[in-house]
């Protein structure tokens, strides 16, 4: 593992990351994985997008977003499974070490993190993972993109975990996010002997994957009519 990773994780530890909950079991997208607190991919709980599939395979051809990344998205999941938690660590020693980003896990009133809030996050986060490595860019799938920008947006912010904390992810640092991530997920990518092509080709579909979610979830930041 390279320096900037176990610099990040280290900072992690240092910041309480220990103390987050652990993931559950990976489980098909299909139901909801036990004991993932507002986990609700699939149920009738989950806000319905406004967009349809033709809107979402609009996007991706924008994208050059292809059936070929889909498999090397794949391909990364079974390298990534028994990851999470530390991929957790260096993502969470990133926002801790981050003020800007920090902030909004923080108490309104006192600017301090809420460890509990951070916990349910994190939760939820790790299956998020598996849920991008699966690929299944469906309704369902749709649909809950849309129900997670919610929960970023002053719309939903801070309900599902009952949190007392500022009012909205201001939405500049969401698609800034695509860059720490997946930069950070890459040492990972590589660390069960996949071939450095295979590794470029799982990376870029990352990028690609994770740059389509930062744009559906800022559906409720634009005007209507002009997403």
């Amino acid at each position: 593992m390279n320096r900037t990773v176990i610099t990040l994780a280290s900072v992690a530890v240092a910041c309480g990351a220990a103390v987050m909950i652990s993931m559950a079991q990976p489980a098909s997208p299909a139901s909801k994985p036990s004991g993932i607190p507002g986990y609700t991919y699939g149920t009738d709980k989950v806000a319905k997008s406004p967009l349809r599939m033709k809107d979402l395979d609009a996007l991706k051809r924008s994208m050059l977003f292809t059936d070929e990344d889909i498999r090397f998205l794949r391909m990364s999941k079974p390298i990534l499974k028994d990851q999470t938690d530390a991929i957790l660590d260096v993502w969470y020693g990133f926002v801790a070490s981050t003020p800007e980003l920090v902030y909004f896990f923080g108490n309104k009133e006192t600017g301090k993190p809420e460890a509990e809030y951070l916990a349910r996050v994190r939760a939820r986060f790790g299956q998020w993972i598996l849920d991008t490595a699966d690929g299944n860019f469906d309704q369902k799938w749709l649909d809950y993109q849309h129900e997670i920008a919610l929960r970023h947006h002053s719309t939903k912010k801070n309900q599902t975990d009952n949190a007392p904390s500022v009012p909205v992810i201001n939405y500049r640092y969401i698609p800034a996010l695509t860059i720490p991530v997946t930069t950070t997920l890459k040492p990972f990518l590589a660390n069960k002997g996949a071939s450095p092509a295979d590794v470029d080709k799982m990376h870029a579909a990352w990028v690609k994957a994770v740059l389509l979610q930062a744009i559906l979830w800022g559906e409720p930041y634009v005007r209507d009519g002009e997403f």
